[in-house]
């Protein structure tokens, strides 16, 4: 049993995506086009590119937001979709540098791959006015919040 994101069991509001196929051969070896999930990843090395891209979500009086490192994309190559009403979902891909075959590589540290994060809104969430801003390889989502209504209190004489 695999989880493709540490999480907090206590936290009510993040997604684990879990692949319980990891390590099952479907097809002839585990190639992606013979897979029966051929989105998820298949290594090691993919399912940390998959879970890599490093999210924090704070809560604001007006706003929920979510900062994202998504270093050298560009906004094209990243996603930001709702689902189901209430799941916000953040996903993209960095390509893999071209190799030349006259290359020597000494060092290859940076990854490259799908990723996908996936968070349940509250309630109190107002996700048709979801905003999202790309700068300095930082992703700005910024989820507005519904006013809290104060209950109306009127008092009332005391007679006698």
């Amino acid at each position: 049993m695999s989880l493709i994101r540490r999480s907090n069991v206590f936290d009510p509001f993040s997604l684990d995506l879990w692949d319980p196929f990891e390590g099952f051969p479907f097809g002839s070896g585990s190639s992606s086009s013979n897979s029966l999930f051929p989105s998820f990843p298949r290594s090691s090395s993919e399912t940390a590119a998959f879970a890599g891209a490093r999210i924090d979500w704070r809560e604001t009086p007006e706003a929920h937001v979510f900062k994202a490192d998504v270093p050298g994309l560009k906004k094209e190559e990243v996603k930001v979709e709702v689902e189901d009403g209430n799941i916000l979902q953040i996903s993209g891909e960095r390509n893999k540098e071209q190799e030349e075959k006259t290359d020597t590589w000494h060092r290859v540290e940076r990854s490259s791959g799908k990723f996908l994060r996936r968070f349940r809104l509250p309630e109190n969430a107002k996700t048709e006015q979801i905003r999202a801003s790309m700068e300095n390889g930082v992703l700005t989502v910024t989820v507005p919040k519904e006013e809290v209504k104060k209950p109306e209190v009127k008092s009332i004489q005391i007679s006698g």
